[in-house]
């Protein structure tokens, strides 16, 4: 049985070790026990999942992580917290020391060879993680383009980041992160975190996001079709025939890649499934 991390507990950890959160590293610790299991249930994690844990800071997520699953990868950027995270899991879950694994190194840059080497050969089949405010999207991104074999992800970011992520064409949040997660997976929101579970307390509310991955909607090279979504958001009020231009070459090409694809220049962005902004770079494939 694990013990889990309270307010008490997360504070007397880091005293000892002597860790200041550094905003730098977008840290914040989650100290409520009833957060952490919550996010383990929405997680729909069976026994046998291998899973991928970002940041696991002082414990508390990996904690109740590893009383659900058969084994936990963590990697953590901060070498101090990288090396104390075993004392503490074999002090609060004797019984499940051995089921973790640990990478000190930075989730923006790790790569699937480290990860898997880590993993003892495994390949992560979840993900779950309070991800830094500071770079949330960018490493969540990185991590399902580098992992394939994620079935299903559960992380904490930053409220407007979280509806961002999981917004549908056509709403006030849509952009280019909305477009990029969906090519992996299924997204959806699961629910708010509010900032007072968090040590230090952070200045904006958190929220759950849910993934389920599934096949890439087009066999168009991913980085292909990610380059024309930020060339379509970067000028967010213009049409697609005027953002597009410097993309194509000119508005007019512009327009007649947009028209064979079935997509009316004047539509904007945000209005575009990842599907159709596919069809695009295939169009735009056909005439290299």
């Amino acid at each position: 049985m694990t013990g889990l991390l309270g307010p008490a507990e997360l504070r007397t950890l880091a005293q000892r070790l002597g860790v200041r959160p550094a905003k730098r590293l977008g840290q914040n610790f989650v100290h409520d026990a009833n957060t952490v299991r919550r996010i383990v249930a929405a997680a729909d994690l069976s026994p046998d999942d291998v899973v991928l844990e970002v940041g696991p800071g002082l414990g508390s997520l990996t904690l109740a992580l590893l009383g659900a699953v058969d084994r936990v990868l963590a990697v953590e950027v901060d070498p101090l917290l990288a090396g104390a995270l075993p004392a503490t899991v074999a002090d609060r879950a004797p019984d499940r020391a051995d089921a973790l694994r640990i990478l000190t190194a930075d989730a923006l840059r790790v790569r699937r060879v480290e990860i898997v080497e880590a993993a003892d050969g495994l390949e992560p089949t979840a993900l779950v993680a309070n991800l830094p405010y500071n770079v949330g999207v960018p490493v969540l991104l990185h991590l399902l383009a580098e992992l394939p074999s994620l079935r299903r992800g559960l992380v904490m970011v930053q409220a407007e980041v979280a509806d961002r992520l999981a917004a549908p064409p056509g709403s006030r949040c849509y952009g280019a992160p909305s477009v990029k997660a969906a090519w992996f997976a299924e997204v959806r929101l699961a629910g708010p975190v509010p900032r007072a579970v968090f040590w230090p307390v952070p200045n904006v509310d958190s929220g759950l996001v849910a993934l389920t991955s599934r096949p890439p909607p087009s066999t168009v090279p991913r980085q292909e079709v990610f380059a024309l979504v930020d060339a379509a958001f970067a000028q967010r009020r213009k049409t697609l025939r005027a953002a597009l231009a410097g993309w194509a070459g000119s508005a007019a090409s512009a327009e007649q890649l947009l028209r064979a694809a079935g997509i009316d220049p004047r539509s904007r962005g945000e209005q575009l499934s990842v599907s159709e902004f596919a069809r695009i770079a295939r169009e735009w494939q056909t005439v290299l």
